[in-house]
């Protein structure tokens, strides 16, 4: 096994703890959720959901016997992949297509914020795995994207927490 693998075994494990805070608020909130608030829940679930198999997929290749760049290069294809498909079904939806655009207008900084400073750092290190220019450095862009895709569910899991919620109408 690749030095590192219990790193991934436990961020994996973490934002399945992601995945069920974001399900719990789901079910306790009940009928009370609005869809801003609704669409964090699925943001936190399916970003956690992401992480999870991102960081169990080069334990999976490692167990068959696949390293170096082969298993970095197949780990990274496999999770840009993942996350670019999570964002366009997710921009599909014309529910989160509106709370994004409300987001971006009420609080560019958030967004940009979401997408500059927490988005890129999870697809650039992947595609530096891709081009193979540094092979040292491919545990570590791999790593990276991990880490940044945790906080992205972090950030999006606080927003849930404290959001405000509107007092149910009589």
């Amino acid at each position: 096994m690749v030095q590192g693998f219990d790193l991934f075994v436990a961020i994996a494990e973490i934002a399945g703890v992601f995945v069920g805070f974001g399900a719990l608020i789901g079910v306790t909130r009940g009928t009370e959720i609005e869809m801003s608030q609704l669409g964090r829940i699925r943001a936190v679930v399916t970003i956690g959901l992401t992480v999870v198999v991102a960081a169990l997929v080069p334990v999976v290749l490692g167990g068959y016997g696949i390293a170096g760049h082969g298993l970095w290069f197949a780990s990274s294809l496999i999770f840009l992949v993942l996350n670019g498909a999570v964002i366009v079904l997710s921009l599909r939806r014309p529910e989160n297509r509106t709370l994004m655009a409300g987001q971006a207008r009420a609080n560019p900084a958030t967004a940009a914020f979401f997408w500059l400073l927490l988005e890129i750092p999870v697809q650039a290190p992947l595609v530096l795995v891709l081009t193979g220019l540094w092979p040292n450095l491919e545990p570590a862009f791999y790593t990276t994207s991990l880490v940044f895709s945790l906080f992205e569910a972090a950030y999006v899991l606080a927003q849930l927490v404290y959001a405000e919620i509107s007092p149910p109408s009589a």
